[in-house]
């Protein structure tokens, strides 16, 4: 089965998802840079969330252009990823009305975390349905960042017991570490001539 298919409705799914992120940020009460500055975090939770989004269409962009050919269990896996990015909007408006009170900033960790489970969960279903031979195997490598990221989730999470501010340093680390879409996968697709 080609991917085709799989990529337009994921990126459907994620445009969605960006487009009911941005209605929900919470508007200045009043014409002033003062009334700005106070809805500064519904903007901040807003653009970290929206990070995060890109990020998993860059990648999986860049994974499903290495990907050959799909089966049932790789739709299963991408449609459990989307699921977990859905939640991004309702996790980052609660964190956000909630001026980032811990139970929902713990809430948006886990969130993350099963995200990025997820990708996991999703790149090995690839690899399984591809084979030994699998361009993306060859690409990923050892993929230190995609084991890292789930243990950074945890630290974040354990941090919001101390303090939520503490707990969102390392969500906004693993924002930063993954920004630059994944170098492994796109200098792969440049050297062997597969971009679109």
């Amino acid at each position: 089965m080609r991917t085709g298919r799989l990529e337009a409705f994921s990126d459907g799914v994620l445009a969605i998802i960006i487009t009911i992120m941005v209605l929900e940020i919470e508007t200045p009460k009043a014409p002033t840079l003062h009334a700005l500055g106070e809805s500064s975090t519904s903007l901040l939770t807003y653009l970290l969330s929206f990070v995060y989004v890109g990020i998993y269409w860059n990648n999986h962009h860049h994974m499903f252009q290495l990907c050959d050919r799909i089966n049932g269990a790789v739709l299963w896996a991408n449609l459990n990823l989307l699921f977990w990015l859905s939640l991004y909007p309702f996790t980052t408006k609660w964190m956000d009305q909630t001026d980032l009170a811990r139970t929902p900033v713990i809430v948006y960790g886990i969130n993350l975390l099963l995200a990025a489970i997820a990708y996991y969960v999703l790149q090995q279903t690839i690899l399984r349905a591809e084979g030994e031979d699998s361009l993306l195997r060859q690409a990923i490598g050892r993929d230190l960042k995609g084991k890292l990221s789930p243990v950074i989730y945890l630290l974040g999470i354990l941090l919001c017991f101390v303090d939520p501010i503490l707990g969102i340093i390392p969500f906004v680390v693993v924002a930063v570490m993954w920004l630059v879409p994944d170098r492994r996968l796109e200098g792969f697709i440049a050297e062997r001539g597969l971009a679109d």
